[in-house]
């Protein structure tokens, strides 16, 4: 869950109700997968890295899960997969584990991890866009934390 959760970039509504078709074709990982968001109802694609490939592979495995089953199945009957405030107790056990402060971290800082380092190591805000699935530029901006200046002379720099 945590390698996927930092490579879809994905909100924790939409992470926890991903189903093993939506990573997978037959039985095979994909390297590249897209979902529609939740929230906008726009379609975001996310690559899977080597490590998370492998990770989800190993679960999908060990809970002996079919393509049309959630890939994070609840243990409760009256509900299909993990709850969004069940990932929120996972993420700060994660935090706690890991030694970090659990009032700084939760499960949007699993979204904002690894657009915040593409941003970081391209300044590509069209890119993060993208990634994201934000429809404008100005919520990446905000999103990031950057300043409105500098992200303006980043993206005009930058040609579509």
């Amino acid at each position: 869950m945590f390698n996927l959760a930092i490579d879809s970039k994905l909100r924790g509504c939409d992470l926890v109700s991903l189903r093993v078709r939506d990573v997978t074709h037959g039985n095979q990982v994909l390297s590249r997968a897209m979902v529609v968001q939740r929230k906008t109802q726009r379609p975001v694609q996310f690559e899977l890295t080597e490590p998370t490939r492998t990770a989800v592979a190993a679960w999908i495995a060990k809970a002996a899960l079919r393509s049309e089953d959630f890939l994070f199945p609840s243990r409760l009957h009256d509900s299909p997969h993990v709850s969004t405030r069940q990932y929120a107790r996972i993420v700060e056990h994660w935090v706690v584990a890991a030694g970090l402060d659990p009032s700084a971290y939760g499960t949007h800082s699993m979204r904002r991890t690894k657009a915040t380092l593409i941003y970081k190591r391209t300044k590509n805000l069209r890119a993060v866009q993208l990634l994201l699935g934000h429809s404008k530029l100005e919520s990446t901006v905000r999103y990031l934390g950057i300043e409105v200046d500098d992200a303006l002379e980043i993206s005009e720099q930058i040609e579509i």
